[in-house]
């Protein structure tokens, strides 16, 4: 993965690797090589998967201080069965082994809110621990409520996890008196961590009044995916999909103020274009995180995106040669400056779902291509 920066005219604060599927080791491993790299070389400190930025913290726990064990922490720090993944397990283990030095350690983050495919957390976890903080370090009429009073409002956690709410909106609790009074909760307890930051700082440390603000950011985000799921409109979809990349670039944000950061997520996730989906006939459209972080950053952000050639376990064979995969496939490079691509190319068609190939119109906005030619089963 050498010369990754050499395409770029400085180095960004946060450089962005898409992966055009998930699940496939390889491709992590790909992925760690580079972090490795630009830890090691260019002193980047912190890597931002496509994960729970909750759970999240319990892998930086451990790569930072060594809390906990190994095979616990892959199995609670990671969302969507990522910890299950061998990239994922030699990332964790990298990092520890090389934050037993002392030098400045290197930080792993979720960006991710907590969001499934079957819909979204009960904004509980979120909301209470933001309380107990803010409880532990102000005088309690400063507060907005009692801990008591949050826990009947938010009431139980199934009225919020139902599965059958992501088809039937009418059956979301989203758009409720109770969840719009959480709504303004989640602001003024936002607020006090934000006007009471001088004094949360010296009593906490940076570090706890840090993570309050990211609990105060998935609080609010959750609850606002909450109001979108129930929704009833044609824009439903549109918005849910808007709300979950604008957590995902308010988290990557947060990030690239302390340190910089390789964030490794889909490239529909990173990408600069408007992005768009059709569901039941329907083409909804919206900004990705990626989008939203480049319009804040400019130049201090930069995308990669990885193309693959085969991957025959899921009926991927050799690419049309008039694709841009095509086009890689018959060279010999890994590393590819997208400007050098010319001449009319079709958009490759995907025969599996779990694959999405580059579109043409996309590569203006692309900074490089990682090219893999074949990708073998995990």
């Amino acid at each position: 993965m050498n010369g990754v920066l050499g395409l770029l005219a400085n180095r960004p604060r946060l450089l962005a690797l898409g992966e055009p599927t998930h699940q496939e080791n390889q491709l992590l491993y790909l992925r760690n090589e580079l972090f490795q790299e630009l830890v090691v070389e260019e002193g980047y400190r912190a890597i931002a998967l496509e994960s729970d930025c909750l759970v999240g913290l319990v892998v930086d726990d451990y790569v930072t201080s060594g809390v906990g064990e190994l095979d616990e922490v892959m199995k609670r720090g990671f969302s969507h069965e990522w910890g299950g993944l061998e990239g994922n397990r030699q990332l964790v283990q990298w990092m520890r082994s090389y934050n037993e030095t002392p030098e400045e350690p290197v930080r792993f983050a979720g960006f991710d809110g907590p969001l499934e495919i079957s819909g979204p957390e009960s904004p509980r976890h979120a909301l209470t621990t933001l309380h107990t903080y803010l409880s532990n370090w102000l005088e309690a009429d400063l507060l907005p409520c009692t801990a008591d009073a949050l826990d009947d409002l938010l009431g139980s956690d199934e009225r919020w996890t139902n599965p059958a709410i992501m088809y039937e909106p009418d059956q979301s609790i989203g758009r409720t008196d109770e969840a719009e009074y959480l709504q303004w909760l989640a602001g003024e307890l936002t607020a006090l961590v934000d006007t009471q930051t001088p004094y949360l700082i010296a009593a906490s440390s940076r570090e706890e009044w840090n993570r309050a603000r990211l609990y105060a950011r998935t609080a609010t985000g959750l609850l606002r995916y909450h109001y979108w799921m129930a929704d009833t409109s044609p824009r439903r979809i549109a918005r849910l999909l808007a709300q979950r990349d604008s957590m995902m670039a308010a988290n990557l944000l947060d990030l690239v103020d302390r340190a910089p950061t390789l964030v490794f997520a889909h490239n529909s996730h990173l990408q600069r274009e408007q992005s768009t989906l059709n569901m039941a006939g329907a083409n909804h459209h919206w900004w990705s995180a990626g989008a939203l972080v480049n319009a804040h950053l400019g130049q201090d952000y930069a995308f990669f995106a990885t193309a693959l050639g085969t991957m025959h376990h899921h009926e991927v064979g050799t690419p049309p040669a008039d694709t841009i995969e095509g086009v890689l496939y018959a060279q010999d490079h890994q590393l590819i400056d997208p400007s050098t691509l010319t001449g009319p190319l079709k958009p490759r068609v995907s025969p599996w779902f779990g694959y999405a190939a580059l579109h043409p119109d996309h590569l203006s906005s692309i900074d490089g291509i990682v090219f893999v030619k074949d990708v073998n089963p995990s």
